[in-house]
């Protein structure tokens, strides 16, 4: 039974953290969800109280206006925000019929980080260990050094013996 307590409370926890969230701008009645998107990120933006079956939303921070659609007074579209945008609110204007309405988009640091870049800005050390020396010989240049091939010499004559001692042991029993 504890387990089951365990389990449906888990849920219900998991169904709140995972709902989307929205947020309504300035009272303009303007939604838009996720409440704070990073730059990049897809939204969707939604309006009530509109008499008509379309309208347009425009924003700097939104890579194309946003045609909504709906019935009954609710409109709703998508977008993304602009992948080059720095955190900060940004004003979203929803033209509905004759009436326009305000609201304010208010976009996140990427990755919840107030510094974070978009691409590096200096170059990037890559290491390469002990294999960058290696990396800058071409082998076909040089081929296998005399170690090397000693070494390949040797492993194949070991490989003989015992293919020979097998075949040895196979005959007299």
């Amino acid at each position: 039974m504890g387990s089951l307590r365990v389990t449906l409370c888990t849920g219900v926890l998991a169904a709140a953290v995972l709902t989307p969230t929205a947020y309504a701008a300035d009272g303009g009645g303007v939604l838009v969800t996720p409440a704070a998107p990073a730059p990049g990120t897809d939204v969707t933006l939604r309006v009530s109280g509109c008499t008509e079956r379309t309208a347009v939303a425009a924003s700097a921070a939104l890579v194309a206006d946003v045609t909504l659609t709906g019935t009954d007074g609710t409109l709703v579209g998508e977008s993304r925000v602009r992948s080059t945008l720095t955190a900060g609110a940004y004003a979203v204007k929803v033209t509905c019929g004759g009436t326009d309405r305000t609201g304010t988009l208010t976009v996140a640091h990427p990755r919840g980080t107030p510094a974070a870049h978009a691409s590096p800005v200096a170059p990037v050390d890559a290491g390469g260990g002990g294999t960058a020396d290696l990396a800058a010989v071409d082998a076909r240049e040089t081929g296998p050094g005399t170690g090397q091939a000693v070494t390949g010499l040797a492993l194949m004559g070991v490989a003989a013996l015992v293919v020979a001692r097998a075949r040895r042991r196979r005959e007299t029993s």
